[in-house]
């Protein structure tokens, strides 16, 4: 190999690096999880509170349900007895 083209060679392994680094970086900065404030902290948990309150107001809804749908079908097959 000539010194011409170990210069060469040399010259686009440093531009690729001096072009490629802050490619890298910003790719990298992207993946990184970014950290919450405080403030959007708080909110994202008073949220998580309500949704999960909701879903349990929702489970005991469809539980009693569940109750008043046994009860009725339980009605129904005892006045079909009776008959």
């Amino acid at each position: 190999m000539q010194p011409q083209e170990v210069f060469a060679l040399a010259l686009v392994i440093v531009g690729a690096t001096l072009l490629g680094l802050p490619l890298v970086r910003a790719l990298a900065d992207r993946i990184r999880p970014r950290a919450l404030d405080a403030g959007l902290r708080e909110e994202l948990q008073a949220l998580r509170e309500d949704l999960l309150a909701e879903l349990q107001q929702t489970r005991r809804e469809l539980g009693e349900l569940h109750e008043r749908v046994d009860f009725t079908e339980r009605l129904l097959v005892k006045k079909t007895e009776q008959r």
